[in-house]
């Protein structure tokens, strides 16, 4: 069967400690010379490769594997782990001899945020020609995954990425772009990232950044503020997201999606008409319904076991329900709980069923969570969402 989508980027082996659930306050947890206890490790293939492309597959989506890892043994256990879903998910990854297999140490205990100890290894060699052109034709999406920690990808500002972007586009299949922060310390941490987004936005179709990378990426020194005041999800509202969804929209993307962690899924979407018929390979039917549209999906109640990965499944959420042409609400809702789905497993794949599985729930009438943010002049919506003072549909 052909890949509806072709996940690209960034891959690598998650190792995934297993906490108690009395693990304590992490400041005081982890510190030279002590030792913790911990449970048994969850070894995954992680990066948006792995996350966003296992979680589409097992949502019943066909999909093909971009990536590169190294000839030793990380590098053959993403392998035979890609094997082990479907032989093959292996079978077009690139296999270096000159590189280190990228690895990540997950540390990801209950009811926290994960923070993450990381070898880039073979992504950043990884360049924009690794993609065959013959590899996506026939796809429907594109997808690729963290730009910021592929050091081949946006060493020269994006400008061989974007020309592969405008290719792929040029071939009739929509593209669709995730990001990542990197060490803010580090040579791509301080790169012009505002200048990179402008370069390639204009030939991404589909953006879905979390909110911090959005700031880390757009406003730094309010990402900083926000970062060291506490937990940015807790601090961010619509105002906030109305801003940014609105610069990125102006340097050319069709629609925004922002991962708002806990707080949920927010969308903006183009109001030109024009613009969303480009999309081509999955324009909406309706695209009255998707023009100029402002939404939030507010997350779903679950026991939170981690997060790893929750903001790419959500992503293989939205991506799967484009591919079935739902409605933008029903898109937005399919992605958030996909991503709640995520959360209830330690690692990033394990958790997510079928599409049908995720549709039965939500007709179950799983509930959501009630939004902390403030939504000044926004509506409620009867499924749960809510519809932003931007929405060209709002009454």
């Amino acid at each position: 069967m052909c890949a509806q989508v072709v996940v690209a980027g960034h891959v690598c082996l998650d190792v995934i400690p297993t906490f108690d659930e009395k693990i304590g306050d992490l400041g005081t947890l982890f510190q030279p010379g002590k030792l913790v206890d911990v449970g048994s490790a969850v070894t995954a293939p992680g990066g948006a490769v792995s996350n966003t492309g296992l979680a589409l597959h097992r949502l019943g989506i066909p999909v093909k594997l971009l990536g590169k890892v190294g000839d030793d043994l990380f590098g053959q256990e993403v392998l035979n782990l890609f094997r082990s879903y479907d032989k093959s998910l292996a079978e077009n990854m690139i296999v270096s001899k000159a590189d280190a297999s990228s690895y990540t140490i997950v540390i990801s205990p209950p009811g926290m945020d994960r923070f993450f100890l990381h070898c880039p290894g073979a992504n950043d060699t990884f360049v924009a020609s690794d993609v065959d052109a013959n590899e996506v034709t026939g796809a429907r999406i594109f997808h690729f995954g963290y730009p910021p920690i592929m050091r081949g990808i946006h060493l020269d500002g994006g400008v061989e990425f974007a020309l592969l972007l405008q290719q792929v586009q040029a071939a009739g299949v929509t593209t669709s772009l995730d990001m990542a922060i990197p060490d803010p310390n580090s040579e791509a941490g301080k790169l012009d990232w505002a200048a990179f987004l402008k370069r390639v936005l204009p030939f991404v179709d589909l953006f879905l950044p979390s909110i911090d990378e959005l700031l880390f990426m757009l406003d730094r020194p309010r990402f900083n503020d926000l970062t060291n005041s506490g937990d940015l999800p807790d601090q961010i509202d619509a105002a906030m997201l109305t801003e940014l969804a609105r610069q990125v929209l102006d340097m050319g993307v069709a629609i925004v999606a922002i991962k708002l962690g806990k707080q949920g899924l927010y969308v903006r979407t183009t109001a030109d008409p024009a613009r969303l018929a480009a999309m081509e390979a999955v324009a909406p039917q309706a695209i009255s319904g998707w023009q100029g549209r402002e939404l939030l999906s507010p997350s779903f109640q679950v026991h939170v076991v981690g997060t790893t990965g929750a903001g790419d499944c959500t992503i293989a959420g939205f991506l799967a329900g484009i591919l079935k042409g739902l409605s933008l609400e029903d898109v937005i809702i399919g992605a958030t709980a996909v991503g709640a789905f995520n959360v209830e497993s330690p690692d990033a794949t394990s958790g997510i069923p079928d599409w049908d599985t995720v549709q039965a729930r939500i007709q179950a009438g799983w509930k959501m969570h009630n939004p902390t943010l403030s939504l000044n002049r926004w509506l409620p919506h009867q499924t749960g969402i809510w519809i932003g003072p931007e929405d060209q549909m709002t009454p």
